[in-house]
């Protein structure tokens, strides 16, 4: 499609490939037309300071000096995500034997999962560059997010998702009214058919294909966040949840961002990858030794994490190894009672991918991997009303009983 030359992205200067490194003008691109390689995008980041950071909104728009959106994209209609809890969970710490942790919580978004980030700014691109219908394909959380998001904006949206998807995820996209086509295959089928839907309509903003790159730096601001909370420093060691593997690899890309800008103290500090076992393509390329991830078909009740062909895969590897970190995986049992044990613990109920995530710290403090006298960060990325199957058949009332003193008594709950 025809882009206009004189788009405003803020600090973004062009789109650079992860593997060759050749350039080009900002624009719907994706892939590198030398190598095929994926794009990122290049800053030219200028005065930007920790006292114009807190002045700002109260959302991720308070970092737009340090993303790939309009200067004034926080006066456009969005859903105004970010600045979610960062939760100390001194309870959560005491079971696993860890010093100290936190939770970051992003199932306070707007749509309740870390995706409202991405696709804020995705969002934010894909007006400045002419697109007039935000779609994607989704394991759940992303479709609710576009749909919700172009609801919002006052544009149409289209969402693929596979026809097995979570009955809660399917209902809290279709009430936003968009289009909306469940298809029969996994997420990696979905995805392959919206890049051939992406190759055909012209002025569809694909979140996670032909506008990719700027979405994915929406993952940015859950680093920019957890080091602000943190007062203005960077945890010892962080555990992210691995589906196409973007989040983590934005999160210490925000990390090493904030460290060449002067706004925090230059550190080390570990990044641990949490797959389930039924999903795990690059938790076995990292226990094997291999740099290439071998795509797998998905099995597991994590759906939001279900991506047997992560496209950032192999710089998840370069991450975790560079900072001395790892990819763990656990099995569904192992994600059920990680849910369980985050509730009773610190009174957050996540989603699956949380399970992943507080199963894989427990299995990474116990086989000593995780240092248990650092600082930790995990990530909470969705809410756990979404995927009420997982827990449905462990979790149950008490006691049911007749309204009765006599009843209470009997059943023995004082």
């Amino acid at each position: 499609m025809a882009v206009t030359p004189a788009v405003d992205l803020g600090p973004a200067t062009a789109l650079t490939c992860r593997e060759c490194g050749h350039t080009r003008e900002l624009g719907p691109h994706y892939a590198c037309e030398e190598c095929f390689g994926p794009l990122e995008i290049s800053y030219d980041f200028a005065g930007v300071s920790r006292a114009d950071i807190e002045a700002g909104p109260r959302n991720i728009w308070r970092y737009r000096g340090l993303l790939p959106v309009p200067g004034n994209v926080a006066d456009t209609p969005n859903t105004e995500p970010g600045l979610t809890r960062l939760v100390r969970a001194d309870q959560l710490a005491e079971s696993l034997g860890l010093r100290r942790l936190w939770v970051k919580d992003d199932s306070g978004n707007p749509t309740h999962s870390f995706k409202d980030r991405v696709v804020a700014v995705a969002l934010a691109a894909a007006r400045e560059l002419g697109f007039k219908v935000l779609a994607c394909p989704s394991t759940g959380n992303l479709a609710n997010a576009v749909a919700a998001a172009a609801a919002r904006a006052g544009i149409r949206s289209a969402v693929f998702v596979p026809s097995d998807l979570e009955r809660q995820k399917i209902l809290t996209t279709a009430v936003y009214g968009g289009t909306f086509v469940t298809v029969d295959g996994n997420y990696d089928d979905v995805n392959r058919l919206a890049s051939e839907i992406a190759g055909e309509q012209d002025d569809w903003a694909f979140v996670n294909v032909n506008v990719r790159p700027y979405y994915a730096e929406g993952s940015k601001t859950l680093g920019y966040e957890i080091a602000e909370q943190l007062g203005w420093r960077l945890p010892d060691q962080i555990v992210v949840p691995v589906a196409s593997g973007s989040q983590l690899t934005k999160i210490d890309k925000a990390f090493q961002e904030l460290i060449k800008l002067g706004l925090v103290e230059d550190k080390p500090y570990r990044v641990f990858g949490a797959q389930a076992t039924g999903c795990s393509p690059v938790a076995a390329a990292f226990k094997q030794g291999h740099d290439v991830v071998r795509p797998v078909k998905p099995d597991t009740i994590a759906k939001s994490l279900a991506i047997g062909n992560p496209a950032d895969g192999p710089y998840v590897l370069d991450v975790t190894r560079r900072t001395g970190g790892a990819v763990e995986d656990v099995t569904d049992e192992q994600v059920v009672e990680g849910i369980r044990l985050l509730a009773r613990t610190e009174g957050i109920f996540g989603e699956t991918a949380g399970g992943v995530t507080v199963a894989s710290l427990r299995k990474l403090a116990e086989s000593g991997a995780l240092d248990p006298e650092a600082e930790t960060v995990i990530i909470n990325s969705g809410d756990g009303l979404k995927t009420l199957d997982a827990v449905a058949p462990v979790v149950a009332p008490t006691a049911n009983i007749a309204p009765s003193l006599e009843a209470f008594r009997a059943a023995g709950l004082a």
